[in-house]
């Protein structure tokens, strides 16, 4: 499947995901690359809605994660043209992602939250931050900039 934006939104498998979770109002709808636990990239496609995150295998068509926008306490961006956003959910595991895009996704999901609660996400802009990839997996990321661009490392905190 290669479609971007409207597109996306309109694809039957992801209306098919999403009438399945009752949300049928898409606000966005992208590929990015989400950071496994173990550091891999996986292609997913990111549909933010009034209610919720969505991350679905473009591959399979199969929904691999759903965020409730309740649970999104903040979001990490550093302040160097990475592509890197970090979505915090204290009650599960966080959610590390790249995409071209990053400003605009981090600005829909702020206002989707905004817009169905009293409540306003934390944006932290740092060129260090630290997420849960799971339970007992904490990761540290942090950006340099270097010559012709940002550098990205990626590290296990040591606990």
């Amino acid at each position: 499947m290669s479609l971007t934006g409207s597109a996306l939104a309109n694809d039957p498998c992801l209306t098919k995901i999403l009438s399945k979770q009752g949300d049928n109002k898409v606000l966005f709808a992208d590929k990015v690359l989400k950071f496994s636990q173990s550091g891999k990239m996986k292609r997913r496609i990111l549909v933010i809605t009034d209610f919720a995150l969505y991350l679905v295998d473009p591959d399979a068509n199969i929904l691999k994660r759903r965020i409730a926008l309740a649970a999104v306490d903040k979001l990490c961006i550093s302040n160097l043209s990475d592509n890197f956003f970090a979505i915090i959910v204290p009650t599960e595991y966080d959610c590390l992602m790249a995409s071209t895009r990053k400003k605009e996704i981090v600005g829909i999901i702020v206002k989707a939250i905004k817009s169905t609660s009293e409540y306003e996400p934390e944006v932290a802009s740092s060129n260090r931050f630290e997420y849960h990839a799971a339970a007992e997996v904490i990761k540290v990321v942090e950006f340099e900039e270097v010559d012709g661009g940002t550098k990205t490392r990626i590290t296990n905190k040591k606990s």
